[in-house]
């Protein structure tokens, strides 16, 4: 099969990317390298970075031209501003790639044949949910920017399905993790923090107690799962969770024992929790206190009954296990870097 992964150069893109390779498929691989990097695109067995097209997706006649032929099977399509206080620091900028650009893609995939679009999207749309753990079809509509853009693109997503019988499945991720989360970025994932922060004998600062809880899924199993969906028809949403949860505690606890560490971490008010970005808190309106206190405190629990039942899918990889394969990569990766 022919198929296209956008955001290739990024933590979960790459490691697909890789994935399809070795079951032999034929790739087209695309990064504006916003947040995607070169060094994701280098495995043991194959380097893609002379495969890599640095494109945008919302280039119209670039993303036409990779999909005129009509012999593309699959879009992934990846790419997209993650990070919630980059999405909430410029939210034209995340409307215009996490929604916008998934319009494009569609929009060229309904006029050149595309057998299906597989889009991720992202558990943080549950963010205002009060019951678990949530199913895909019952929750409250987000607040923040970064899960609107998800939610929104999932709207539009739906209504190219009903409106002209493409196949489309929307995956919510869960906290994902896993070797190549980006431990360097202005404010890496949780995981990926407390991990840098072990390897440089720092003490990490958490928000809060620690007590609150998330849910996690490792790359791996997210991965199966994406590819476990391209035998879906219509539209369709579907959970990626390992249908449990973590304190940030009880992982931080996990995390010392394997990297033979014993450093107490510290707690800081929750007001500072995006402090590293400034503009938020300034300006007529500055963001509310009790967004950052929800955002700290927010728990989520997602239910994969679904994924279980339609795609025979179920996570195989413990959070110990997880873990301590992500630490062995991150701390290689430090360590070639030397630096802090």
């Amino acid at each position: 099969m022919k198929i296209l992964i956008t955001g290739a150069a990024g933590f979960i893109g790459s490691q697909l990317a890789h994935k399809l390779y070795q079951e032999g498929h034929e790739l087209i691989l695309i990064d504006n390298f916003s947040y995607g990097k070169w060094d994701n695109l280098e495995f043991e067995d194959h380097s893609f970075k002379d495969e890599i097209i640095k494109m945008d997706i919302r280039d119209k006649e670039g993303i036409a031209t990779l999909l005129k032929a009509g012999d593309v099977d699959y879009i992934y399509n990846i790419a997209g501003i993650a990070p919630l206080p980059d999405c909430q620091t410029d939210p034209v900028e995340a409307i215009s790639v996490n929604t916008v650009g998934l319009v494009n893609l569609l929009e060229n995939a309904r006029k050149y044949g595309v057998k299906k679009v597989i889009q991720a999207s992202t558990n943080a749309m549950y963010e205002n949910e009060t019951e678990f753990p949530t199913k895909e079809d019952h929750f409250k509509v987000p607040t923040l920017i970064y899960p609107n853009t998800k939610y929104c693109a999932e709207r539009f997503a739906e209504s190219f399905a009903k409106t002209y019988g493409m196949n489309i499945t929307c995956l919510r991720f869960a906290n994902v993790y896993g070797p190549h989360i980006d431990c360097l970025r202005k404010q890496p994932p949780f995981v990926a923090y407390m991990i840098r922060e072990l390897y440089y004998n720092r003490t990490p600062i958490f928000h809060s107690t620690g007590e609150q809880r998330r849910d996690y899924i490792y790359v791996d199993d997210l991965i199966d799962l994406a590819i476990k969906v391209q035998q879906g028809e219509g539209f369709d949403c579907v959970n990626v969770s390992s249908n449990t949860n973590y304190s940030v505690n009880e992982m931080y606890q996990i995390a010392e024992k394997i990297m033979h560490k014993d450093i107490p971490a510290k707690y800081a008010d929750n007001t500072h929790y995006w402090e590293k970005y400034p503009a938020l808190y300034e300006g007529k309106y500055a963001i509310k206190e009790e967004i950052l206190e929800h955002e700290v405190n927010k728990y989520s629990l997602c239910d994969n009954t679904y994924a279980k039942e339609k795609y025979g899918w179920e996570p195989q990889i413990s959070m110990e296990e997880g873990l301590r394969r992500v630490i062995d990569a991150e701390c290689e990766m430090l360590t070639k870097i030397g630096e802090k």
